[in-house]
């Protein structure tokens, strides 16, 4: 009995606390009175912010952002429209005004000439187009445009012919607006593009780049501003707005959506400091950007930036341009003095005469180009010339940009004149080096990868060129940068090891289904589609599920692209899904029917079902659309092997190399049909021609190798064995062969 009441003792004064602290709390006086709970917040307009924030609205509404598209009529446009008339390029287009309206006549998708409506401006200065709305919800943008220094219209890219049925006609994919334009000139930008019905019903919140474009959303704001709680004193950070002042890292994302070269993720922006939670940033490879990471083609600022001195040291565009009005916040060298000692003005410094003002710290260390016809736009990584990699490699530099009479060689000389003959390491003198993609890359790029001092954006296009290494140590260097702690670097490793068998990387990608970056997850979802389901780790194959849902859903996103729908073509065909993947390779061509590697992956898709016939007539469509392009040969040749008509394919491989091409693979398998049909001579040639172009190549001289054995020619087998034992001595495969020739 004592026990039992000592329990229900206990269990009472339990039950008498919990009601004495709810009490207390119910009748505890509120401090809370009148803060406010946030609620689904909302866009709502410039005009809301006006009153506060008078000053920083009146800069705006001097800025090209105010400027980014508007109505047109009167007061916004610029160009002539008063019978005006030019020709370019084998086009010839008129502008006119009619019942106060504004019309351009110019060649339309058949081939002629037909009157468009301009019902918006889009852009104010150096250039000024135009807007006109197509079927579908599509608005396209004409490329004559208007030069607003000059004063005349002109043709954007000049000597530049463009068939009407190309997708970068100014009807077609490549001028599109809502695709290609609207999400950087208006704001909470939605395209709503309709895949089924190919149509659009793009909306936004406001026609230009106004407030909420980089503050987001305002609506919990306001209200946070007009509550009770606010006049009382009580102050949240940011105040319900997106942060956009510090750190540097937070500031440059906000200005990533415009001012990147980069791919999106989905529709809406997610809130996060993590930019790849949201976009996929162009890296500076050599795809885009010149092989020491400098801007080539309209690579815009993001990517620049990242490489450069002055992101790694915290500064920020605000410390350079008024975030509102975009002009310069001092006038031209004032800018760089903020920071920079007086003596950098100097001439022993600049070594220009200081009346030539035309010369000044951009002119050197921010070059640029011009875009889009009289757009000129500045590199923003901020390095010191290098003509001497000029010389040694044929990259751009600042001097020969401006003595477009001189050598490089002359400038380089100047240099080590003026400052000596050694030049402070760059990562330009591994990263240039590393992009050639041959053996003597990798050491360059594992270089990278090791130094702790080379911005993470050059790591990352150092793991990208190791796609093309295919070597035990590369892929080690690609293993180890799955655990960078920048997701650039590890989502560009996860997209290079593809080109490794994925037994030697599985186990340690797999963990990436669960990384806390949604583009590094969805490259673990891609690189695992081409591993059997039974292989994936037991423990990571929910993970895996849920990833691929994440990628599946990035794809679909895309499918406004002619180049969108190849990319969910490819993820069906590895799925298995050939009927799906059909559906969206055709839907690419319609979209843009000169795409010929679309038909690539079409005669591949036939081919793996058996419809050769089909398959080739895919192929003859490529050859007929593109008659000098040496891989339509190439595949021609590969569907004729499997066809059997080693004739046909013997003569399409000998057009693929006659045409110039110099893929490893072209002189690998015309070497290996050759030596498959008893044409050892002819192989052996082959193969030595590929191994002249490709020096390094492992499956040239495997093959090679192989052939002077079968061949019982052992002495000449090792001189290509032996670039396999310097290159790959660890490689498996190779080893039967290194202890044949007794090189072990």
């Amino acid at each position: 009995m004592f026990k039992q009441r000592s329990f229900l003792t206990i269990i009472s004064i339990f039950i008498f606390l919990i009601l004495s602290v709810i009490l207390l709390e119910y009748c505890k006086p509120s401090n809370d009175k009148g803060k406010m709970e946030p609620e689904p917040n909302a866009f709502v307009g410039d005009q809301k912010c006006q009153s506060c924030h008078a000053k920083e609205y009146s800069l705006w509404q001097q800025s090209d952002h105010f400027k980014a598209m508007e109505p047109a009529n009167d007061s916004t446009v610029i160009g002539d429209f008063n019978n005006a008339s030019i020709t370019a390029d084998g086009v010839s287009s008129k502008f006119f005004r009619k019942d106060g309206k504004y019309f351009i006549n110019t060649q339309g998708p058949d081939g002629l000439n037909h009157d468009y409506e301009v019902l918006y401006t889009f852009g104010f200065k150096p250039l000024q187009q135009y807007l006109v709305a197509f079927p579908g919800g599509r608005m396209q943008v004409p490329r004559v445009s208007w030069d607003v220094n000059k004063k005349k219209w002109f043709h954007q890219y000049a000597g530049q012919k463009i068939h009407h049925q190309d997708w970068l006609h100014w009807t077609g994919g490549g001028q599109n607006w809502n695709t290609m334009c609207a999400s950087c000139h208006s704001t909470n930008l939605q395209k709503n593009y309709m895949a089924d019905a190919d149509s659009f019903h793009t909306t936004y919140s406001v026609i230009n780049v106004s407030c909420e474009s980089c503050h987001g959303p305002a609506k919990n704001h306001i209200s946070f501003v007009e509550s009770e709680a606010y006049r009382k004193g009580e102050r949240i950070k940011h105040s319900y707005l997106q942060p956009v002042d510090s750190p540097n890292v937070i500031q440059v994302n906000s200005c990533v959506p415009c001012h990147a070269r980069k791919a999106d993720l989905a529709a809406n922006i997610v809130s996060s400091p993590e930019i790849m939670d949201n976009f996929i940033p162009e890296i500076p490879s050599t795809e885009f950007f010149h092989a020491d990471g400098q801007v080539d083609d309209e690579d815009y600022i993001y990517t620049s930036f990242l490489q450069s001195k002055m992101f790694h040291r915290t500064v920020k565009c605000s410390n350079c341009h008024d975030p509102h009005s975009g002009k310069l916040v001092l006038p031209a060298t004032l800018v760089c003095m903020q920071c920079h000692a007086k003596k950098y003005e100097s001439f022993e410094h600049t070594r220009h005469e200081a009346k030539l003002n035309q010369v000044n710290c951009v002119s050197c260390h921010m070059p640029g180009k011009f875009y889009m016809g009289n757009d000129f736009r500045h590199d923003h990584s901020f390095r010191v010339p290098r003509p001497d990699l000029s010389v040694k490699y044929g990259t751009p530099n600042a001097c020969n940009m401006c003595h477009t009479d001189k050598k490089a060689q002359w400038a380089s000389d100047a240099v080590v004149k003026w400052f000596g003959p050694e030049r402070k390491y760059h990562f330009a003198d591994d990263l240039i080096p590393g992009s050639k993609g041959d053996a003597a890359s990798e050491s360059h790029l594992r270089r990278l990868l090791a130094d702790t001092s080379v911005p993470a954006i050059v790591k990352a296009t150092a793991a990208d060129y190791l796609r093309n290494i295919p070597t035990l140590t590369a892929l080690n260097a690609l293993l180890q940068a799955l655990k960078n702690p920048d997701a650039q670097v590890r989502y560009r490793a996860l997209r290079s090891l593809p080109s490794f068998p994925y037994e030697q990387w599985k186990d340690a990608a797999a963990p990436m289904f669960d990384d806390k970056v949604k583009a590094v997850r969805i490259a673990a979802a891609d690189l695992f589609l081409q591993v059997p389901v039974e292989q994936i780790p037991v423990d990571y194959r929910n993970s895996f599920s849920s990833a691929k849902q994440e990628l599946q859903q990035y794809l679909m996103y895309q499918a406004d692209f002619s180049v969108g729908n190849v990319m969910i073509g490819d993820f069906y065909y590895r799925l298995n899904d050939q009927m799906s993947a059909e559906k969206y390779y055709k839907r690419a061509l319609k979209k843009d029917s000169l795409m010929n590697y679309v038909r690539f992956n079409l005669s591949s898709l036939y081919n793996s079902q058996g419809r050769n016939e089909e398959a080739l007539k895919v192929l003859m469509e490529a050859r007929a659309s593109d008659a000098s392009n040496p891989r339509v040969y190439y595949n021609l040749a590969l569907l004729y092997v499997e066809m059997k008509d080693y004739k046909k394919a013997m003569e399409n491989f000998g057009k693929t190399i006659s045409l110039g091409s110099d893929d490893p693979r072209v002189y690998y398998n015309y070497g290996i049909l050759n030596q498959q049909t008893g044409n050892f001579g002819f192989a052996e040639k082959i193969f030595q021609k590929g191994i002249s172009l490709s020096p390094n190549d492992p499956s040239l001289n495997y093959a090679l190798a192989y052939l002077y054995v079968q061949l019982k020619q052992y002495q000449k087998a090792l001189v290509p064995a032996g670039v396999l034992k310097k290159t790959d001595p660890s490689n498996p495969e190779y080893q039967p062969l290194f202890r044949q020739l007794q090189m072990n």
